[in-house]
């Protein structure tokens, strides 16, 4: 049965305690369920041995897992690091509080990680989804694994098969999750590959790609951008005076790094007034201006969708439309980010100085090719930015039916 029948199949149960609001039909009136701390219904799993992240492989035999952001970090074909009795196991990150099941042999990993199943009263399967409903909140670099031991767990019954329901429903969207996220880094590796082949590398003027109707169109030039746009940088207005801050008039700062990278920035976190851009050295640039971080989040950009001010860890540039278009100027800046974190200087906060700016160089084509090469990359940004859509909506989606299935109680203190 698929997914979207057995949510349309999920009806509300009456309010009362330890009932989840959605059961599935066979189970509306098979009572409460019970609960008791994690620490009860587990069994931790010792490893033979761990595998230090120094003898990582590409490849081998086994994955191994450990408490990074990665499912798999490496592979070895180390026998006697396996761990394959009691499978499924869910590891635990004691430092990263990241949460992993695995139905497969594998070696763990450097250290830091905790490995356990059910032993008895839940499936590992369902203890997991339980799990991720409310997850351990990372504190700095500690042990999480004390914390985590004394979470309630409510669960029905084992036998009766309802455990073994809501573990398939959401394990179903785990692996739809897992295929709409591998799509969506199939067109980010898609478009950076892209974008290497449509810009010529360092010291080249041609590029390995070119559209058919400009593969006769001879070499780049090779300009300074201060000779296709004008450059500009903002400021901060006095922090001191309430007067000189959320005026209306969007300001881009560090605090909008999250937004950068994505085209056109269309909100700033921070406003400021038009007192506040009287009394200081910021300036109000107009849409269409590109923008780049030269501080903290060094070598991000983004392009102005309204007209905006920016805090003085920006370079702008406004440009010369029949030299520049700025979208190819935006996508050039993209290219630049590994170049841009390499030369960063700073014990704390990273920067580039401005005399870098103020002789940066970009290799052009004719303003028709530079349009055509921003197209290409845009029409591709936005099938991300969809792709992305399409997977926030789908964990969106899985975390209010989590929150349907499992009961409402409160949590014991750690």
């Amino acid at each position: 049965m698929s997914n979207k029948m057995e949510e349309k199949m999920l009806k509300p149960a009456a309010q009362h305690a330890l009932k989840p609001k959605l059961r599935f039909p066979e189970f509306r009136d098979a009572g409460e369920w019970d609960a008791k701390e994690l620490t009860d219904l587990i069994e931790v799993v010792t490893p033979p041995k761990k595998i230090p992240t120094t003898q990582y492989s590409a490849t081998g035999s086994y994955p191994i897992i450990d408490q990074s952001q990665a499912y798999i970090s490496g592979w070895t074909d180390d026998q006697d690091a396996v761990i394959s009795r009691g499978l499924p196991l869910i590891v635990f990150g004691d430092h990263t509080c990241v949460l992993k099941i695995t139905d497969a042999p594998f070696a763990q990993g450097a250290d830091g990680i905790k490995i356990f199943h059910a032993s008895s009263g839940v499936s590992t399967s369902y203890l997991y989804q339980h799990l991720l409903l409310n997850p351990v909140k990372m504190e700095e670099y500690k042990r999480h694994f004390s914390i985590l031991k004394r979470k309630l767990v409510a669960f029905p019954e084992e036998k009766f098969g309802e455990q073994q329901k809501i573990a398939d429903c959401l394990s179903s969207l785990d692996e739809l999750i897992t295929t709409e996220a591998k799509k969506l880094d199939t067109l980010k590796t898609h478009k950076k590959g892209l974008m290497q082949q449509l810009f010529p590398a360092e010291d080249e003027t041609l590029p390995k790609l070119r559209f058919p109707e400009f593969r006769d169109a001879g070499e780049w030039e090779e300009k300074r951008i201060e000779e296709l746009a004008k450059r500009g940088s903002g400021h901060t207005p006095n922090k001191i005076k309430p007067g000189y801050y959320n005026g209306g008039i969007k300001w881009v700062s560090l605090a909008d790094s999250k937004r950068l990278d994505n085209g056109y920035i269309y909100e700033t976190k921070i406003e400021i007034s038009k007192e506040g851009l009287k009394n200081s050295s910021a300036v109000l640039h107009p849409p269409g201006t590109v923008i780049v971080s030269r501080d903290a989040g060094v070598g991000k950009s983004a392009i102005l969708h309204s007209a905006m001010a920016v805090s003085q860890h920006f370079i702008v540039w406004l440009c010369d439309k029949s030299k520049l278009s700025n979208w190819f100027l935006y996508y050039f800046l993209q290219t630049l980010k590994p170049k841009f974190e390499n030369i960063a200087m700073g014990s704390t906060i990273k920067t580039i100085g401005l005399p870098y700016f103020k002789e940066i160089c970009i290799t052009i084509p004719s303003p028709p090719e530079q349009q055509k090469i921003a197209d290409c990359l845009s029409s591709i940004d936005e099938l991300i930015t969809a792709q992305t859509q399409k997977l926030d909506a789908l964990k969106a989606h899985k975390k209010g039916l989590m929150q349907q299935l499992f009961p409402a109680f409160d949590e014991v203190k750690g």
